[in-house]
């Protein structure tokens, strides 16, 4: 199961596809540092963001189901 939440954050991210395999290292286009690293750690942190919000309403869904259940 904690390798799909992985697979699946990985996806979110969008890194999948973009580690270069066997040495195939292109050229790489100078960017700003700081621009690229704000860039990427405004995206981690919204996945994080959503990912609780996610897992709370499945949290809740579940307590729900079982008072219901009982």
């Amino acid at each position: 199961m904690s390798l799909y939440v992985l697979d699946v954050f990985i996806w979110i991210l969008g890194v999948r596809g973009h580690i270069p395999q066997s040495g195939e290292f292109g050229p790489v286009a100078s960017r700003s540092s700081v621009g690229a690293g704000a860039g990427a750690l405004m995206r981690a942190l919204a996945t994080f963001v959503v990912m609780v919000a996610f897992l709370s309403l499945v949290l809740w869904l579940a307590v729900w189901l079982a008072i219901k259940l009982l």
